[in-house]
């Protein structure tokens, strides 16, 4: 199927794909997409005296300014984007509900997110003033728990092509989390982190051979970048660093904790190519299997390029999460050259 046809699809029109008897693979991107939002402090806990109740004054005093950053790229299109980042209180569809209490944090125009160099940010800092208690108090009014597992809020994000039809606009958010330090040994959750990100060849016969570390970044800022045929296979896979999946102890509704170790996912997206899963990791399954965390890229065949006599780099991003508001995200890139 040619590129063009691809590009078509995920720009809206509509077309399908019938005679191929397939649809469009959710993780290639053809047109722009919000790929991953990240906290610098997703998590914060707050240390509270219920025997002389602290004023708010006196709990925004503990909270840190957090910011938050979003990745989107739009790989097809040589143009600006347009974007704004609200805070509010959650709101299930990725949107701040009118007339919940609501702040504009930051907007603009950025660069070409895949060409511009340096590589340009959405980001908006989270500050702890009366904007952040306004959204604080609405979610606790709320909340039956009272707050017991955290107070939950979130930062959205609008973004779109400059010039564009607003209505194709896209939105994401990202929660964060401020807690009361109970029980005791409660400590806030960090990003996780990657030791490398590797890429295993496969042989002849199909059996994967020896893995090599991904070079990171944008394809733009790799002059030499891995290459290889049309149509090859990589295994990918995360290495973790030593704890990176933390233990951790929440309270629980009797007045007891409950102790867990994190377990971490990978979301995995490119331009070109296939997937054999594209999400791994997770819990363990019923028998206490560690789940898979590589996965396998398929390059694109050269008659799918949009140059099949010309190298292609081929955008690679992996998004790696906890299930407690932690996030990170890598980029890398791969040429195949037919």
């Amino acid at each position: 199927m040619k590129r063009a046809l691809q590009i078509l699809i995920g720009i809206g029109l509509g077309i399908g794909l019938a005679a191929c008897g397939s649809f469009q693979d959710p993780d290639i991107v053809v047109d722009v997409r919000v790929l991953a939002m990240e906290a610098d402090l997703p998590e914060q806990v707050l240390d509270i005296d219920l025997a002389n109740p602290p004023t708010a004054g006196d709990l925004l005093a503990q909270v840190m300014p957090s910011t938050m950053c979003a990745l989107v790229t739009d790989p097809y299109n040589a143009r600006r984007l347009k974007w704004a980042m609200t805070l509010c209180p959650l709101s299930g569809d990725e949107r701040c509900n009118t007339g919940d209490p609501q702040v504009l944090l930051a907007s603009g125009f950025e660069d070409d997110p895949d060409l511009t160099q340096p590589e340009p940010t959405m980001c908006a800092t989270v500050k702890p003033d009366a904007d952040l208690l306004a959204v604080v108090m609405n979610t606790l009014d709320g909340d039956q728990l009272h707050g017991l597992s955290g107070i939950d809020y979130e930062v959205a994000l609008r973004v779109g092509g400059e010039g564009g039809d607003p209505n194709l606009d896209l939105y994401a958010s990202k929660s964060l989390r401020i807690s009361a330090r109970f029980p005791a040994q409660r400590t806030a959750n960090t990003n996780p982190s990657l030791s490398e990100w590797d890429a295993t060849p496969f042989d002849a016969n199909d059996n994967p051979t020896t893995p090599t570390p991904l070079a990171l970044g944008r394809c733009v800022d790799q002059p030499s970048p891995l290459v290889v045929a049309p149509h090859a296979k990589l295994r990918f896979t995360p290495v973790e660093p030593d704890g990176v999946r933390e233990t951790y102890v929440v309270p629980t509704t009797d007045g007891m904790v409950a102790t867990f170790t994190e377990s971490l996912t990978y979301a995995w997206t490119a331009t070109y190519g296939s997937f054999s899963s594209g999400s791994t990791g997770g819990p363990r399954d019923i028998s206490g299997n560690a789940a898979p965390l590589f996965t396998d890229w398929t390059a694109p065949r050269a008659e799918d390029l949009a140059d099949p006599t010309q190298p292609t780099d081929v955008a690679l991003w992996v998004v790696q999460r906890d299930e407690r508001l932690g996030a990170h995200w890598y980029e890398s890139c791969v040429r195949v050259v037919p």
